[in-house]
C-alpha cells in the first residue's frame, strides 16, 4: 500500500459528497479543507477536494465518559473507538484504463461515485500535472502558467491562460487580502505568454512602475513596466504625479469635453446626485448646442439659460443644476480640456494592435468620480472601434487580420456593474456580449455582492481570496453548481496569500497558496534585457503602423 494513504470511503452520495474514514496514523490536525486528494475506485480515479472535517466515535458512550489524559489509553481508543471523518467532494473522474495513455486520457465530469472502502490518497505532482497542466517553455503553444501551490505540497498549480482570456474573469477578496498582487501575477502571465493585450485602469497607481508592499524586507514591488519594459506603455492622466514617482516615458493623456456623452453622466448620477429630469434636459441642451454643448453650457450665464429655455423648451432649474454638476466634474478632473486635438484613443488602439499593453495611471486624480468618468469614456470608444474592426474582419477573414484580443482591467467593479447600471453601461455590455468582439473584462473587487447577478453569471474564472460577508460569498458562487461545499472551503482560508480558483480556466476548483511576487518571480517572468525585450522602438512603431494600416485603414 502507498505510504500516502489517508483513509477509505465509507458512505456518501453523488449530490451530497462522500465520507472518508481516516487511517489511525493520520491526524485530523494535518488536514485542511480545500486539499486535493485522489480516490482509487475499481474502474475510475476520482480527483476530489476535502470540504469538511469531523470527529466521530464508534460508541457514543465514550464521548459521554471521556477517558483520562493517558497517552497509551488515548492511542488505543483512537485505533478502535474514535476516528476522524472527512467530507470529500469528487470533482473529476478518469477511467483507470486511460491513465498512462498520454493525450488520450480524458478528464470527465463526475457522474458516479466509487464503491465502499475505496482507498483515498494524497494527490501527487503527477496528478496535479494531469489535471491542471504544466508549464513547458520549449513549447510556444503552451499557455499554462504557474499561479500557486497546493496547501500541502510544493508542486506548481497552473491555469490555462488561453482559456482564461476567452471570457471575462473576476478577482475578489476583502481589503488587504492581496487582490492587486493576484492581478499582477495573472497579468504577468498574459504578457509573458503574449496571448492578448491588457488595458489596465490603474486607480491606485499599483501596476505601472512600482507599488508599496507590507513586507518589511521588500517594501517596494516591481510593476509591469519594470518587468516587461517596452512591452508596456504607461499613459498618465496626471503627468506631474507620474514624473514625481520616476516613471520613464509616461505618455500624457487628456480627454475633451466633447468626448463626454450623456451616458457617461448617467453612470455618475449617484456620485453627482443627478435626477432623471436633469439628464432629460441634458439631451435637449446637446441637441440644440451640438458637439461642444458642455463647453457652451459652462460659459452660459443664468440669464442666457433662461432665454435658452424660453426658445428651446427645457427647464431652467434642471439646466442650471446640470451646469453646476458639470462644473463639479471639471474641477475634480484636471485631465479634462475644452477640446483635445490629439486622438489618444487611436494611439492606445495602435499600441494594443502592435502587441503592447497599456497601464492608464490616474496619479492624484484617483477619486471615484474621476476614475469612473475616464474609464467609461475610453472603454466606450474602444468598444465602438473593436465592433467596427471585428465587422471588417468577419467580412474579409482571408484578407484582414483579426483584432488583437484585449482584456480590460477595472477596479471597484461594482460601481460600473451594479444591478442599476450594468444593463446600460459599456462594461455590462462587454461582460455579456463582447467576447465575440475580442474584448473581455478582468474585474477586481472587494464587494462582489454589488455586481449584477446576470453579469456575475458570465464571469468565466473566479479567483477569490478571503471574504467574510455572507452576501459576497453567495455572489462569488452565482451560477456555480455544487457551491454549498465550496462555501465552507472559502470561509476557512487564510487572510493572506491564499485563493480559491474555479471556473473556465481550471478543470476543477482548487485552493492555492499564491505564488510570491518577489525577486524569484521577477527572474522567471521578466523579459527586460532578454531576447524577447522589444526595446527597438522603431520595430515597435513599424508593427503599429502595419497593424493600423491593415485593420483600421478603411476607417
Amino acid at each position: 500500500m502507498r505510504n500516502d494513504h489517508l483513509g477509505i470511503i465509507t458512505q456518501g452520495s453523488l449530490s451530497g459528497g462522500l465520507e472518508m474514514r481516516l487511517q489511525p496514523n493520520v491526524s485530523v490536525e494535518d488536514l485542511r479543507v480545500g486539499r486535493f486528494v485522489v480516490i482509487e475506485g475499481r474502474s475510475n480515479r476520482f480527483f476530489s477536494m476535502l470540504t469538511d472535517v469531523t470527529l466521530s466515535a464508534a460508541n457514543p458512550s465514550i464521548l459521554l465518559n471521556p477517558p483520562p489524559q493517558d497517552d497509551f489509553l488515548l492511542s488505543v481508543l483512537s485505533e478502535s473507538c474514535t476516528f476522524g471523518t472527512v467530507k470529500v467532494q469528487p470533482m473529476l473522474m478518469l477511467e483507470q484504463s486511460e491513465e498512462g495513455d498520454g493525450d488520450k486520457a480524458e478528464l470527465r465530469p463526475v457522474k458516479t461515485i466509487p464503491s465502499h472502502f475505496s482507498p483515498v490518497y494524497e494527490a501527487t505532482s503527477k496528478d496535479f500535472a494531469l489535471v491542471f497542466g504544466e508549464e513547458n517553455d520549449a513549447d510556444p503553444n503552451n499557455n499554462f502558467f504557474y499561479v500557486g501551490k497546493p496547501l500541502n505540497m510544493e508542486t506548481p498549480v497552473c491555469v490555462d491562460l488561453s482559456r482564461f482570456i476567452e471570457r471575462s474573469n473576476g478577482i475578489f477578496g476583502k481589503s488587504g487580502t492581496g487582490k492587486s498582487f493576484l492581478t499582477r501575477i495573472f497579468l504577468s502571465g498574459i504578457i509573458q505568454k503574449d496571448i492578448a493585450s491588457a488595458l489596465i485602469f490603474d486607480m491606485h497607481n499599483e501596476y505601472g512602475w512600482q507599488s508599496m508592499s507590507e513586507s518589511k524586507s521588500a517594501p517596494r514591488v516591481k510593476g509591469l513596466k519594470q518587468l516587461f519594459g517596452h512591452k508596456v506603455t504607461v499613459f498618465s492622466l496626471d503627468a506631474e504625479s507620474s514624473r514625481a514617482r520616476g516613471i520613464p516615458d509616461a505618455r500624457e493623456l487628456y480627454i475633451g469635453y466633447n468626448q463626454i456623452e450623456i451616458e457617461d453622466l448617467d453612470l455618475l448620477k449617484v456620485e453627482l446626485a443627478l435626477s432623471e429630469a436633469t439628464l432629460e434636459n441634458a439631451y435637449i441642451v446637446k441637441e440644440k448646442l451640438g458637439a461642444d454643448w458642455i463647453a457652451a453650457l459652462l460659459d452660459m450665464s443664468g440669464e442666457e439659460i433662461e432665454e435658452f429655455t424660453q426658445v428651446h423648451k427645457g427647464h431652467p432649474t434642471a439646466i442650471k443644476t446640470l451646469q453646476r454638476r458639470l462644473n463639479t466634474i471639471v474641477s475634480k478632473t484636471a485631465y479634462l480640456k475644452p477640446r483635445v486635438n490629439h486622438n489618444y484613443i487611436e494611439e492606445i488602439i495602435q499600441n494594443i494592435q502592435a502587441g503592447k499593453h497599456i497601464v492608464l495611471e490616474f496619479g492624484r486624480q484617483n477619486n471615484l468620480l474621476s476614475y469612473m468618468l475616464a474609464t467609461n469614456i475610453i472603454t466606450r470608444r474602444l468598444h465602438s472601434e473593436y465592433v467596427k474592426r471585428t465587422e471588417v474582419y468577419t467580412a474579409n477573414p482571408d484578407k484582414v487580420m483579426p483584432p488583437r484580443k484585449l482584456m480590460i482591467v477595472i477596479e471597484e467593479a461594482h460601481k460600473f456593474l451594479s444591478p442599476q447600471t450594468a444593463r446600460q453601461t459599456i462594461f455590462g455590455i462587454i461582460a455579456r456580449e463582447m467576447r465575440k468582439y475580442f474584448v473581455t473584462l478582468l474585474v477586481v473587487d472587494q464587494r462582489p455582492s454589488g455586481i449584477d447577478p446576470e453579469v456575475l453569471s458570465q464571469i468565466g474564472t473566479r479567483v477569490t481570496a478571503l471574504l467574510n460577508d455572507d452576501k459576497d460569498i453567495d455572489a462569488v458562487f452565482t451560477g456555480v453548481s455544487g457551491s454549498n461545499t465550496l462555501r465552507t472551503v472559502l470561509s476557512q482560508m487564510d487572510p493572506k496569500q491564499q485563493a480559491l480558483i474555479l471556473g473556465y480556466a481550471v478543470p476543477m476548483p482548487v485552493v492555492v497558496r499564491t505564488r510570491p511576487f518577489d525577486a524569484e518571480f521577477y527572474r522567471q517572468v521578466s523579459t527586460v534585457g532578454s531576447a524577447h525585450d522589444p526595446s527597438d522602438t522603431a520595430a515597435v512603431k513599424d508593427r503599429a503602423d502595419k497593424a493600423h494600416e491593415e485593420l483600421f485603414g478603411s476607417f
